[in-house]
């Protein structure tokens, strides 16, 4: 199938006055249509600002973008001035923020936050816009959805303007869906809901989805393919099934580790990856999860690890990655 989305070798830094902020550093991947794609990793791993830099929102000053392409189709993002950005973003390329308390505009109701996509993007006029603005809501879970284009989103409830956000990334059918922690505030039966939302949407128009999320467990259920970050670096990536069964990168190994085993003794402790993540200012030369690692040897912190790939279809940015594949993910 063809890729949707094409991501080539994007950096993305900060210059601060306490130095330059290495958030992404020499990231590539591709999405293909119909296609979902997890993007895994611990708080500060650079998961976000990835996207922002694709949907071109990393503020500048302080942030400095650099990529070979962000292709979205044949067309490269990364080349786009601001109105340019403004006509796909949206439309071709939608967002579900991952803070719905500060993405929604106070100042305006929900419906006419939702109504302007449609307004712009669509040629819809007003009250065609706020008719399909309230069968948004009402895909996503919204009761009394044409009352709920009144309020303020002040007025509602994190879970709910966090439907509202889904809902309005959802309104343009787009070709590319990026889904920042898209269930975070919501509890299990709404979070199935949203879920089976974003795969009807698949199904029916393409969509290639960058789901990015802590939870493991929709990682498992919703991704093709799924890619681990660490410091700023993509450190593995492989289909969901073999990275599940059999990861390849010990940070990979601690994350699967760090889930919750309901049939194991009760009473042990849960595991948890040592250390902390490193200063994103001053990495170290080495590999950033070096320090953290049970298995780094004196060469883990000499120079950064290049991407080899261990087994087909899979890639891992660790000098131990075939040892671990051939051990099945043991650590």
């Amino acid at each position: 199938m063809a890729k949707a989305l094409d991501v080539r070798d994007l950096s993305v830094r900060f210059d601060t006055q306490h130095g330059n902020v290495q958030a992404v550093d020499h990231v590539s991947f591709s999405i293909e249509e119909g296609e979902t794609l997890g993007l895994v990793g611990e708080s500060g791993s650079g998961k976000s600002v990835s996207s922002l830099a694709i949907m071109g929102l990393v503020p500048s000053p302080p942030g400095v973008v650099e990529a070979g392409g962000i292709m979205l189709g044949d067309r490269d993002l990364n080349t786009f001035n601001a109105e340019a950005l403004r006509r796909v973003r949206g439309k071709e390329v939608a967002m579900v923020f991952q803070d719905p308390m500060t993405s929604l505009n106070p100042l305006l109701t929900v419906g006419r936050q939702l109504t302007e996509v449609l307004e712009i993007h669509e040629g819809l006029s007003q009250a065609e816009a706020f008719k399909r603005a309230a069968h948004g809501l009402g895909d996503v879970g919204i009761p009394a959805p044409e009352e709920r284009l009144n309020s303020y989103p002040h007025e509602l409830s994190g879970g709910m303007r966090q439907r509202v956000m889904i809902a309005m990334a959802l309104l343009c059918n787009p070709k590319v869906l990026i889904a920042d922690e898209p269930t975070t505030a919501l509890d299990v039966t709404i979070q199935a809901q949203i879920l089976e939302l974003m795969k009807g949407l698949q199904e029916r128009h393409g969509t290639a989805i960058l789901l990015i999320t802590h939870d493991l467990g929709v990682v498992a259920g919703m991704s093709d393919r799924v890619n681990v970050m660490y410091a700023g670096r993509l450190v593995e990536s492989a289909s969901t099934a073999p990275l599940f069964d059999a990861p390849c990168h010990p940070y990979t190994i601690g994350l699967l580790g760090s889930v919750p085993d309901l049939t194991g003794p009760a009473g042990d402790d849960l595991y948890s990856i040592p250390g902390q993540p490193p200063d994103l200012a001053e990495l170290p030369a080495g590999c950033a999860f070096a320090p953290r690692c049970s298995r780094a040897a004196d060469a883990c912190s000499e120079a950064v690890p290049a991407t080899i790939e261990p087994a087909p279809g899979r890639l891992s940015a660790c000098l131990e990655a075939e040892a671990l594949a051939k051990e099945g993910g043991a650590g």
